[in-house]
């Protein structure tokens, strides 16, 4: 059942307007690492090898994967993630699963991760819903990733959202003549090359174990167990914790953030 959300997310208050947001799916994602992975709908083989093993290894590693459910890069990034480690945002109500192509894999991430959007139900597919769609997913994301993406193709403007917020871009080295629109993004000292994709994974896993390490109670909330239980387990530090931020209690469950 297609609901509300009816509490803030920070990472949402750096777009424009804040939206009211639908859901369906797991909010618990909300709460995880998330990187934006956005592309053209038209990938050379090169950006799509390199986005599934990229995007594989960042689940793996626990890392939720941000894109907006699109032919190419979005459904190829949404894939190597899994359904369970994925976040896609529609430009659509949610009443909708546009592309209709790509119905099987929505209908897979509605069950088992999450999909966003800032449309009310009967809303279909318009133009001017994709910039915002855009803007949505490079908020969600702690970083933006450009996989391929041609001169002035809809990628830059998910780059001037994410300039705008203040969020590193990173980009897959091409050739000559192949995804101009990124390697421009390189020239011109905006984005950072991926030249290696366990070395970038890497960042990310070492972040994600400094967090946890040695703390036996985060590593207990990491399963989100119920308020009741971490009273129980150790009450003190649940309330310490909240006070720093480490942890949320919603929906009567525990949350690491």
């Amino acid at each position: 059942m297609i609901q509300t959300i009816d509490f803030q997310i920070e990472a949402l208050k750096d777009m424009k307007k804040y939206p009211k947001l639908f859901y369906l799916g797991n909010l618990a994602l909300l709460n995880s690492k998330k990187i934006s992975v956005v592309g053209s709908r038209k990938p050379n083989q090169y950006a799509r090898s390199l986005t599934q093993e990229l995007c594989s290894k960042l689940s793996a590693h626990g890392v939720t994967i941000v894109s907006g459910g699109a032919i190419g890069i979005d459904a190829i990034a949404h894939k190597s993630a899994g359904a369970e480690h994925t976040i896609m945002v529609a430009g659509t109500g949610l009443d909708t699963r546009y592309p209709a192509i790509n119905k099987a894999l929505i209908s897979d991430i509605e069950q088992k991760g999450l999909v966003l959007s800032q449309f009310e139900s009967g809303t279909t597919s318009k133009k001017y819903n994709f910039p915002l769609r855009n803007e949505l997913i490079v908020a969600l994301g702690e970083i933006l990733v450009v996989a391929y993406g041609d001169l002035n193709s809809g990628t830059s403007r998910s780059v001037e959202y994410a300039q705008k917020m203040g969020k590193e871009i990173y980009v897959f080295p091409h050739r000559i003549g192949e995804s101009e629109g990124t390697n421009k993004l390189l020239q011109d000292g905006i984005a950072k090359a991926i030249y290696d994709i366990d070395s970038f994974v890497s960042m990310f896993e070492e972040e994600s174990q400094n967090r946890i390490e040695a703390d036996e109670f985060l590593l207990f909330c990491r399963k989100n167990p119920n308020y009741e239980d971490v009273i129980r387990y150790d009450a003190q530090k649940l309330f310490a914790y909240e006070l720093q931020g480490k942890v949320e209690v919603k929906n009567l469950k525990v949350y690491v953030l």
